[in-house]
């Protein structure tokens, strides 16, 4: 098989997707040597290809793997303009992308393309009038020419059926998992300086709760300030800090946030550390006295399960695709409700029969997924969709 996967977000310091194909892609160039991989990019520089090949680390030397760089100047032109022209120019069996499939797709091309969470659908209000249109417009396009729908959760699965109408047949779960090397048990031992240097490089406080995603509306952050407020006050908690980690000058920044840490006067105990580096990631959240992830709306929910592996306690609203990721082993609490959250912080900062308990759960259902199990999972969508094609000719 000729394989083609859209891999343009990985290295631009975006979150979930980035992590997925990041990882997905890895794992299934160390698996599969016997079909052809053509990874396609827009335009990056020498400097940044060298570090594309460092992070996808199985590909040194490694032959049946391609770079194929577009030059397209924006995403449109990708779409509707760079990309079908290579596809019908080259055979290509299979096309792997995200969200949106590329105009003119030739029909000998079976076309995958995965939907991380229908949020825009679930949550119109909290994106712009812009994206709507564009995305009510181009998504259902998508999913009716695209062969399979790939989603990380039967949650989100069902999301999509719900919105789209889509029949079951056409879609499969690949779950969402925890980058290999994450575990703490697979980690280098770790000596202090190293803490101190990663403590010091992102100026971490001694306690702080942690959280980690973007930082727009659908992560209900306002929420989470207003229990970490209350929490402070109640247990007397002075020195710890909340840090949020996410992009403030991302898409779709939640506004309300700067509002709300006005309106409580906490600007000096909420830290914004900016972009933390991949191997920093680890350290960061081990280093952290709780987790909390009060999101409205996810698709999977790889952070609760990243800082589960680290051995942090986790505090994460109560929605069904953040149960169906964490099981049984986070205290779960409506996000709608600050007094509640801030109860929960509480019992899992303060009482360590529960910390002990949520420690042990969390590293477990950590190990319950699989980015290697995810990969073979995904190679068998290819040959089954290639088998078909086959047959249909």
């Amino acid at each position: 098989m000729k394989i083609g996967i859209d891999i343009r977000n990985i290295g631009r310091q975006r979150t979930g997707d980035e992590v997925v194909f990041l990882n997905l892609v890895r794992e299934l160039l160390k698996l599969d040597t016997k079909n052809e991989y053509l990874l396609f990019l827009d335009y990056r520089t020498d400097e940044e290809l060298r570090e594309l090949r460092m992070r996808l680390s199985a590909i040194d030397g490694r032959k049946g793997v391609r770079f194929i760089s577009l030059p397209a100047s924006n995403k449109f032109d990708w779409n509707a303009w760079w990309l079908p022209r290579y596809l019908r120019a080259h055979v290509v069996d299979v096309y792997h992308t995200q969200y949106i499939v590329p105009f003119f797709v030739p029909r000998r091309t079976k076309v995958i393309t995965h939907i991380h969470d229908v949020s825009f659908r679930a949550y119109p209000e909290y994106i712009g009038w812009f994206d709507r249109w564009f995305l009510s417009l181009l998504i259902p396009r998508s999913i009716r020419r695209a062969d399979i729908i790939v989603t990380p959760s039967e949650f989100t699965k069902r999301e999509v059926a719900k919105y789209y109408s889509v029949p079951e047949e056409k879609m499969v779960v690949i779950h969402n998992a925890v980058a290999p090397g994450f575990f703490l048990e697979e980690m280098e031992v770790m000596d202090r300086g190293r803490e101190d240097a990663v403590r010091d490089k992102y100026r971490l406080p001694q306690q702080f709760l942690l959280y980690v995603g973007t930082l727009q509306p659908r992560k209900n952050i306002p929420l989470l300030l207003e229990a970490f407020d209350h929490f402070r006050k109640r247990c007397q908690y002075e020195d710890v800090k909340l840090v949020l980690v996410g992009n403030r000058n991302g898409h779709h920044f939640d506004v309300r946030i700067d509002e709300t840490i006005l309106q409580l006067g906490i600007g000096r105990e909420v830290l914004f550390p900016g972009f933390i580096e991949q191997e920093d990631l680890p350290i960061v959240m081990r280093l952290a006295m709780l987790f909390v992830f009060p999101s409205y709306y996810e698709g999977f929910g790889i952070p609760i399960l990243e800082a589960m592996s680290q051995g942090v306690p986790v505090v994460a609203a109560d929605i069904p695709a953040l149960r169906e990721a964490g099981g049984d082993a986070a205290l779960f609490v409506p996000p709608q409700e600050s007094g509640r959250f801030a109860d929960a912080l509480q019992e899992a900062c303060l009482s360590d029969s529960v910390r002990t308990t949520l420690r042990m759960k969390g590293y477990e259902q950590a190990q319950r997924f699989s980015w290697e199990r995810s990969a073979r999972d995904l190679l068998a969508v290819y040959e089954k969709i290639c088998f078909h094609k086959r047959m249909d000719h």
